[in-house]
């Protein structure tokens, strides 16, 4: 399966149609802890980005609701440094792809803008946060944990290449994050967001 199939398959429709509960920007949160103990227990620390996928709508409002996520981005550079730049990949899906060194910096983020889209009636076009991890001893690999706004809750993902996993990894991810964590129970929904190249991340 394609990336394109992954995303509209498990992101857009079919997990709209399955969803168990609604999303909720305030999930994000838990991510600030869950980077304490990625690093502590697992050794995985932050790669020092994360990013916000979306998809778009041929409208002027939804238009404005993006120039209004991006001020409220500037604004949050100005006060924590935390940088961002956007980028449409070869399907259509919309990326922000945000920077910065302190983990919590990124979740706050994170949270911001994806409460905006919901705050202007946009939250069905939200479909995933990714926040990524590196193996201390090999920073390589990578693993991450992505929250489905379409499922309302996080999988982890750790990709060995453009088309395999590990999924050792991400049961131990599992085994250790889930409670801290609302992680999803049903593995069907572990969907891959393969990255474009053997060391590259979800949001290129």
């Amino acid at each position: 399966m394609g990336i394109l199939d992954t995303l509209r398959s498990v992101l857009g429709s079919r997990a709209e149609a399955d969803a168990v509960s609604d999303a909720d920007p305030e999930d994000l949160f838990g991510m600030s802890t869950a980077y304490v103990t990625m690093e502590a227990d697992l050794g995985f620390r932050s790669v020092d980005e994360a990013a916000l996928c979306f998809s778009s709508v041929d409208s002027t409002d939804f238009a404005d609701t993006v120039d209004s996520v991006e001020a409220i981005l500037d604004a949050g550079a100005e006060e924590t440094g935390t940088t961002f730049r956007r980028r449409e990949d070869d399907h259509g899906y919309h990326w922000v792809v945000l920077t910065d060194d302190d983990p919590e910096d990124l979740v706050t983020t994170v949270h911001f803008a994806a409460d905006e889209f919901v705050e202007r009636g946009y939250g069905s076009r939200l479909l995933a946060a990714v926040f990524g991890f590196a193996d201390e001893r090999d920073p390589d690999r990578h693993a991450y944990w992505i929250y489905s706004f379409r499922r309302g809750a996080y999988y982890p993902f750790a990709p060995t290449g453009t088309s395999s996993r590990d999924n050792k990894t991400e049961f131990k991810l599992e085994s250790v994050l889930d409670g801290e964590l609302g992680v999803e129970s049903d593995k069907e929904y572990w969907y891959p967001l393969w990255p474009d190249s053997p060391n590259g991340h979800p949001w290129g």
